[in-house]
């Protein structure tokens, strides 16, 4: 028998026109996006539908959006095809935001509550650190290991004449088939790309994001959200999700809630949580919303499992069809 777990995207996932064929076809889906855009007093629906996207791309507009396709796709997927999460899936999981997602999917958050969560989650991300001081790059055909010590050779800031300083820069997500991405201070991620390039690393870039996501430097955003998280109502999930920074299983309400304020500033330990969830049988993961980015990195890192991506109308009957 198939052991599914249901896996939930975070950003880079987000692009303008997502979640429009799932409003046009299914009224549970419709219901989803009006009942973001009640809590978030906006239309994000119709900024995910239409862009422009550099609105779409701000952080605090992608991370509740990309929550809202996932949970549009789940709901269509109870509401018209008979599907009972608990029936159907041994543990969720989600890249980044994609864990407040996972955790809405197994009843643990609400969808009004975790849209306001990521709202101000990706708010306090941007605030914590001023545009143009942090990034991030990403580092292909490494292992942790070789990205750990790239890190710690681009940390040392050299200036003639003056004592060494040092610059934070961590592992931010390990997210398998060889692709880690680092974040920190501007100067020390360009520093960290000089560096790869002279190890011989096959591919080191920038990335286009907004702040330097799950390194230290965003110890404030986890103080907003350890606050935020203090006060919303959290249940045991009805099936057990598969944390970012422990890549293990959890049920407990309390726990959950440390887990995601470690999160902010903690290493997404995603190639980890795969292996694990692949020694506990599944057999099958299912990225439920916008985009492939998880199914591709599943592949890399559990060849053997089965990976689908139910984002579209046509992919809903076919997932249906298949149970």
């Amino acid at each position: 028998m198939t052991v599914h777990a249901f896996i939930f995207p975070g950003q880079g996932s987000q692009s303008v026109g997502m979640g429009a064929e799932l409003a046009a076809a299914f009224a549970p889906a419709r219901e989803v996006f009006e009942e973001v855009d009640d809590a978030l007093e906006q239309k994000l629906s119709t900024l995910m539908f239409e862009g422009p996207m550099e609105e779409l791309t701000r952080t605090e507009n992608t991370q509740p959006a990309l929550m809202a396709v996932s949970l549009a796709v789940l709901r269509v997927l109870e509401k018209e095809g008979g599907l009972e999460l608990k029936r159907a899936a041994a543990l969720v999981a989600g890249h980044s935001l994609g864990e407040y997602s996972a955790l809405a999917a197994a009843g643990s958050l609400g969808i009004a509550q975790t849209a306001r969560l990521l709202r101000l989650r990706g708010t306090a991300m941007q605030k914590a650190v001023p545009a143009g001081e942090g990034g991030m790059a990403a580092l292909i055909g490494v292992d942790l290991e070789q990205a750990r010590a790239i890190c710690a050779e681009a940390a040392i800031l050299r200036v003639e004449g003056e004592p060494d300083r040092s610059e934070i820069i961590e592992v931010a997500n390990d997210n398998g088939g060889g692709q880690i991405v680092i974040s920190g201070r501007a100067t020390a991620i360009e520093r960290a790309i000089a560096v790869a390039k002279a190890r011989g690393v096959k591919r080191a870039v920038v990335l286009p994001v907004s702040a330097p996501f799950h390194c230290s430097l965003m110890a404030p955003a986890a103080d907003a959200m350890g606050e935020a998280l203090e006060r919303a109502e959290i249940a045991a999930p009805v099936v057990p999700l598969v944390a970012n920074v422990s890549a293990a299983k959890v049920t407990d309400p309390q726990a959950i809630r440390d887990l995601l304020v470690r999160q902010v500033t903690g290493t997404v330990r995603w190639r980890e949580s795969v292996e694990a969830m692949a020694a506990m049988g599944v057999d099958s993961f299912v990225e439920l919303g916008a985009g492939k980015v998880l199914s591709g990195l599943v592949r890399r890192i559990a060849p053997e499992a089965a990976t689908r991506s139910v984002g579209t109308p046509a992919d809903i009957e076919a997932f249906l069809a298949s149970l």
